[in-house]
């Protein structure tokens, strides 16, 4: 299976991969400089890092807690 590309506007396919990488993370202890450090530490991840800003971190965030909540 080819990796897939990951770039910052592709939330769900981060949190999809994140999910994958850390099964058994506590999100409510993870902040937003861990959670960039894990991002960009991912397998595939082809952003320029200096593009994110916290919102972009927010968003992945609210996303990683919805998909593990449904």
């Amino acid at each position: 299976m080819t990796q897939q590309k990951l770039y910052w506007d592709s939330d769900y396919e981060i949190v999809l991969a994140l999910m994958e990488a850390y099964p058994d993370i506590d999100l409510d202890q993870l902040g937003l400089e861990e959670l960039n450090r894990r991002i960009t530490s991912l397998q595939g991840f082809a952003d320029d890092p200096a593009l994110v800003n916290d919102a972009i971190l927010k968003a992945i965030l609210r996303d990683w807690y919805e998909e593990i909540g449904a």
